[in-house]
Formats: structure tokens, sequence, C-alpha cells
């Protein structure tokens, strides 16, 4: 049998370039194996949005991405929709209840009490 050519060299022998090239499939294999392991929690995490858009089918890695990225701008979307309807809703009560203080100062600057006036304040405050 002809002798090996190939032998291992103890890490101290290794020029930093060669052990950069040793290390080079290690790190590759853990930066995919961490890509798998996010793609595998999103598609736990989206199960029920997979469901209602591809029933019964395999997915790709690619599917799940595209799903994901699919529900978030739709979550942030119906985000968007809330945060401007809360907005709206406050806008409008705080500007009523400016519009009654005015109104109330209004009404108080004349003594005399008219039916009118009585009738405006109990409209106002219910």
């Amino acid at each position: 049998m002809a002798p090996s050519s190939v032998f291992l060299e103890p890490d101290n022998l290794l020029s930093p370039k060669e052990k950069n090239k040793l290390r080079k499939p290690v790190v590759e294999k853990m930066r995919r194996d961490r890509i798998n392991s996010s793609i595998e929690q999103l598609k736990l995490l989206l199960e029920k949005e997979f469901q209602r858009h591809q029933p019964n089918s395999k997915l790709e890695k690619a599917d799940i991405l595209e799903v994901a990225v699919s529900y978030l701008k739709q979550q942030s979307q119906l985000q968007m929709r809330r945060s401007f309807h809360k907005n709206s809703q406050f806008d409008f009560r705080e500007g009523y209840s400016r519009c009654l203080q005015e109104a109330f100062h209004f009404l108080s600057l004349h003594k005399v009490r008219t039916e009118t006036q009585t009738k405006l304040l109990s409209h106002f405050q219910k």
C-alpha cells in the first residue's frame, strides 16, 4: 500500500488562511441551520394562515417566507387603521369637549336664564 499524502496537521501548524478554509463549511452549516430553524418556527407560528392560503399542500421555504411577509403586511395595515380610528375618536371627543366648554362659558356670561339656554344646557349634558 502506498503512503498517503493526506495527513492532518495540528492546529498550530495551519496558517490563518487554511484555518478559515477549514472553518468555512462548519460556519456555513450553522448559518443554514439557523435559517432553517427560523423558517420552521415561522411555519409553526403561522400554521392557521397557511391553511387559509394553501390547504393540503407541501410548503417550500419560499412559500413560508412569502406567507409570513404577507401576514405581517396585513397586520401592519390593520394596526395602522386601528390607530387612525382611535385617534379619530379621541380627536372627536376632545373637540366636542372643547366646544361644550366654550358653549357653557358663553352661556354663563349671560346672567338671565332663558328657556332656550336651559334646554341647550340640558341637551349638552346628555
